[in-house]
C-alpha cells in the first residue's frame, strides 16, 4: 500500500486556474440552463439563481392566489375548503420550487471545489491525472446531453396529462369555482395542474438526474484505480472528503420532506387522520430519502472493501513479524541477523504497530460518516416532526427520539 502523505478535506474556496480542467459543474450549461440563458433568465455570467427562484415561484403561485381570491376560494370556508388550508400547494410553489433552484448554486460550488481534491489528496496518482481529466470531460458531454432531459420532459407531460383525472382529489377541492352552477373546476386549478405541478416535477426529476450523474462520475473514477491508504485517519482510506459531495442534496431532502409533510398536515388537521398511522410511512420515507441521496457514495464500496481486505493481510503479517522479533530478542534473548523491522522509526514500538492494524480494522467500507447522515436526516425529519407535533407534544417526540438514540 502507498505511503503518500495524509490530507484533510479542503475548504470550499474558488478553484484555482490550474484546477479548471479537473472539475465540472453538475448545473452550469446543461440543456435547461442553456435554454433559460437564451431567454434572459440567466445572465451571461453567473447562475441567475435568485431571479429564477423568484420568477418561477411567482409564476407557479401568483395566478393561483389571484384566482382563488377573486373567486372567493382563498380564505373563506363557506364554499368548502379554501386554498389557505391546502398547505401542499403553497409549500410546493413558495418553498419547494425556489429552494430547488437555489440549491443548484450549492451543487455547482461543491462539485467545482471538491473534484480536484481527488488529485490533490493523492487518491488519483500523477500518472493517472490525464485519465482523470478525460473522465471529467466525458461527464461534461453526458451532462450536456439532451436525451435525459427529453425523457424528463416526457414524464412532466404525463404528469400534466393526468391533471383532468386528478381534479376531483381533495388536494384540489379549493379549485372548484363555486360562482358557477353546478360548480366547475376553475382557472386556478388548471394553472396548478398544468403549470405549477409540472414545474415542481421537472425540478425534482432534474435533481434525481444529478444523483445519477454523480453516481456515474464516481463509478468512472473508481475504474481508474485509486491509491487508497488503509491507515488514513479519516477511516475511509483517504476518501473521507467524498462524503461532502452529498451536502448538495440537503436542500432537496428538506423540500421533499416538506412537500410530503404539508400533505399529511392537511389531512391530520382537516380530515381527522390519525397521526400514529403515519409512523410506518414516516420511517419508510426517511429510509428511501437517505438511500437515494447517498447512492453515489456507495460506489466506493468495492475499492474500499478490497483495500481493507488486502491491508489486513499485509499489515497482519507485518505486525506479526514485528511482534515475533520483539519476543525473540527480549524474551528468548536471541541474536537476530536482520532486525531492521524493530529499528524502523516509522513503525515504532509494539503498541504503534498494533494501532496500525486496529486502524485498518476500523476502516469504513463506504465514505459515509455519522455527520453526513445527520445532515441529511435532520432536514428530512423537521417537516415530518411538525406534522406529529399537531397531535403529539413536540417535547414528547424529542424525548422518544433521544431515548431511541441513547
Amino acid at each position: 500500500m502507498s505511503t503518500r502523505a495524509e490530507h484533510v478535506a479542503p475548504d470550499h474556496a474558488e478553484p484555482s486556474p490550474a484546477d479548471q480542467d479537473l472539475t465540472l459543474s453538475l448545473v452550469r450549461d446543461d440543456p435547461p440552463f442553456r435554454a433559460l440563458r437564451s431567454v434572459g433568465l440567466i445572465p451571461p455570467t453567473g447562475l441567475g439563481l435568485v431571479r429564477r427562484a423568484i420568477f418561477f415561484a411567482l409564476l407557479s403561485w401568483l395566478p393561483i392566489a389571484i384566482w382563488s381570491w377573486t373567486a372567493g376560494r382563498a380564505i373563506s370556508t363557506e364554499a368548502g375548503e379554501p386554498l389557505l388550508q391546502h398547505f401542499g400547494v403553497h409549500v410546493r410553489c413558495l418553498v419547494a420550487i425556489p429552494i430547488l433552484i437555489l440549491a443548484q448554486g450549492l451543487a455547482h460550488s461543491i462539485t467545482t471545489h471538491l473534484l480536484p481534491w481527488f488529485v490533490k489528496s493523492g487518491v488519483i496518482t500523477p500518472d493517472k491525472v490525464s485519465a482523470f481529466r478525460n473522465v471529467v470531460h466525458g461527464m461534461l458531454a453526458l451532462r450536456n446531453h439532451t436525451l435525459p432531459w427529453v425523457m424528463i420532459a416526457a414524464v412532466v407531460i404525463v404528469v400534466a396529462a393526468t391533471g383532468p383525472v386528478l381534479r376531483h382529489l381533495d388536494e384540489l377541492s379549493w379549485a372548484m369555482d363555486s360562482t358557477k352552477s353546478p360548480p366547475e373546476f376553475g382557472f386556478g386549478g388548471w394553472w396548478f395542474l398544468f403549470v405549477a405541478r409540472p414545474i415542481y416535477a421537472a425540478l425534482v426529476l432534474g435533481w434525481l438526474w444529478r444523483v445519477v450523474l454523480l453516481t456515474v462520475l464516481f463509478y468512472r473514477i473508481t475504474k481508474l484505480g485509486l491509491e487508497i491508504v488503509p491507515t488514513h485517519p479519516d477511516r475511509a482510506g483517504g476518501l473521507g472528503f467524498v462524503e461532502h459531495f452529498a451536502k448538495m442534496f440537503i436542500p432537496v431532502v428538506f423540500v421533499l420532506s416538506a412537500a410530503v409533510g404539508s400533505h399529511w398536515a392537511h389531512n391530520v388537521l382537516y380530515h381527522d387522520m390519525d397521526v400514529q398511522s403515519l409512523r410506518v410511512p414516516f420511517i419508510i420515507f426517511l429510509i428511501v430519502m437517505l438511500f437515494i441521496f447517498i447512492t453515489p457514495l456507495l460506489v466506493f464500496f468495492g475499492p474500499l472493501r478490497a483495500a481493507r481486505k488486502q491491508a489486513l493481510l499485509e499489515y497482519g503479517a507485518l505486525v506479526g513479524q514485528h511482534g515475533d522479533f520483539v519476543r525473540r530478542r527480549w524474551i528468548l534473548h536471541e541474536k537476530l541477523p536482520n532486525d531492521d523491522v524493530l529499528n524502523a522509526p516509522e513503525l515504532g514500538p509494539v503498541a504503534d504497530t498494533v494501532s496500525l492494524y486496529d486502524a485498518i480494522e476500523r476502516m469504513r467500507m463506504v465514505p459515509i460518516g455519522k455527520s453526513i447522515l445527520i445532515m441529511l436526516g435532520i432536514p428530512a425529519l423537521i417537516p415530518l416532526l411538525l406534522v406529529f407535533a399537531i397531535k403529539v407534544p413536540i417535547a414528547d417526540i424529542l424525548m422518544k427520539l433521544l431515548h431511541a438514540v441513547g
